[in-house]
């Protein structure tokens, strides 16, 4: 009879059992663990995707910040412009070291260009006429006594017929009285009548002075009748050499004593008008240099001095009123133009005061995008540096800001450069 094998089969599920039932605690905790270990392998799984994204958004990043240095680095250099000893030569470029010079101190005012008032002229007849012709235009410069127009009244010609009615009596009067003479001389008339032949040769003189007196008066020269009858025209004349700035002459038209036909001024030396703050009062005073600018010559300084300083302070302002005077013999600078005038100022003495600033060429600076520029040797090569420029003085001008002392800066051949930078920036466009 074969063995069983049922009871070992048996036997061996009842130890499975016997031993699950043994255990339950140690099964929940395998089981608990395993779920850990599948939770963090997850986590490192969705970690390790971002861990990686950082590293590469990183990675561009500072490759990215290298390259703007590299660009920036490269577009300085692409600044500098780099020339052979014969293109210098050629463009006559020269290089001073910048260092500090001694310059006069100088009080700085935006003024106004005005005309010399004590040498200008309203130009009005003296009595009421008839415009009937008109010689000078604006703009016309004119000589002194030159006639400007000429005007037709009737008060000129009944004074001017008074007066040729005067010449007449006073040579009757006149003849008579040398006839009277005579014949007193060889007595063959009494006393009284040389008297009274001699009086009415007197009033007769009387009588003409007041014509001649009259028409003067009028502003008009005694003059003989033009064919027997009297003048009633007149000139309108200039009283000094100048220009017509203004006119309101207009053929035909009326003119009265109290318009004005013509405005001449001797623009020769003109004023410059500025108004000067109460905290500069004391360091400028009457006769002091100055200097002045405008913008129409932004490379030229008129030299003048400060004729006059208002006594009182403009209570709204709070400043004082400033002249300063300049020559204008080639008629450059034109009234109402907007100026810049420097006066020196006064130090310890009396004389002018003094200090440390930076100054160069006025041909070292040019114009670049409407900003004063210069070209400093930089680099192996020429590089544009904007500058912050202040005074002019005497073909100088004073840096304020942009350089310092030290720096190599191109005093000559300096609109060679600027033509190069224009023609590089134009071949960059194209």
């Amino acid at each position: 009879m074969k063995p069983s094998i049922l009871p070992s089969v048996e036997k061996t599920h009842s130890e499975r059992s016997s031993m699950t039932n043994r255990f339950p605690l140690q099964r929940g905790a395998l089981v608990a663990l395993g779920l850990s270990v599948l939770i963090l392998s997850g986590c490192n799984r969705s970690e390790q995707p971002q861990a990686s994204a950082n590293k590469a958004v990183e990675a561009p990043a500072g490759k990215g910040a290298a390259g703007a240095h590299e660009a920036e680095a490269k577009h300085d250099e692409d600044k500098v412009l780099k020339l052979k000893p014969e293109e210098m030569q050629s463009a006559g470029i020269k290089v001073e070291t910048l260092a500090e010079q001694e310059v006069s101190e100088q009080v700085t005012l935006t003024a106004t260009i005005r005309p010399n008032e004590d040498r200008i002229a309203h130009v009005a007849p003296r009595v009421a006429g008839r415009i009937v012709k008109v010689n000078a235009n604006l703009g016309d410069p004119v000589r002194a006594g030159q006639t400007l127009a000429v005007l037709d009244s009737l008060d000129v010609g009944e004074a001017h017929s008074a007066y040729l009615q005067a010449v007449t009596q006073h040579a009757v009067a006149k003849a008579d009285f040398e006839r009277a003479e005579k014949l007193h001389a060889d007595q063959i008339i009494a006393q009284k009548d040389h008297l009274r032949a001699h009086a009415e040769y007197e009033k007769s003189k009387a009588a003409l002075r007041a014509a001649e007196d009259k028409l003067r008066m009028l502003g008009v020269n005694p003059a003989p009748a033009a064919d027997g009858k009297a003048v009633s025209t007149f000139p309108i004349t200039t009283p000094f050499a100048g220009t017509v700035i203004e006119k309101h002459a207009i053929l035909g038209e009326l003119a009265q004593p109290d318009k004005q036909l013509f405005t001449v001024a001797d623009l020769s030396n003109l004023w410059i008008e500025a108004n000067l703050f109460e905290k500069d009062l004391a360091r400028v005073k009457v006769g002091s240099d100055a200097t002045v600018t405008v913008a129409a010559y932004p490379d030229e300084v008129f030299r003048g001095k400060l004729t006059y300083i208002a006594a009182v302070v403009d209570k709204e302002t709070r400043t004082v009123q400033a002249r300063v005077e300049v020559a204008n013999r080639d008629g450059r600078l034109k009234p109402e133009m907007f100026a810049t005038a420097a006066i020196s100022t006064t130090g310890t003495g009396g004389k002018a005061a003094r200090a440390k600033a930076l100054v160069l060429p006025n041909e070292a600076v040019v114009l670049m995008q409407g900003q004063p520029t210069v070209f400093i040797e930089a680099h192996g090569g020429f590089e544009p540096r904007a500058i912050e420029a202040g005074e002019k003085l005497r073909g100088r001008v004073v840096v304020k800001n942009g350089l310092s002392a030290g720096d190599k800066v191109v005093t000559a051949g300096t609109y060679a450069l600027k033509a190069r930078v224009l023609k590089s920036q134009i071949g960059d466009e194209h």
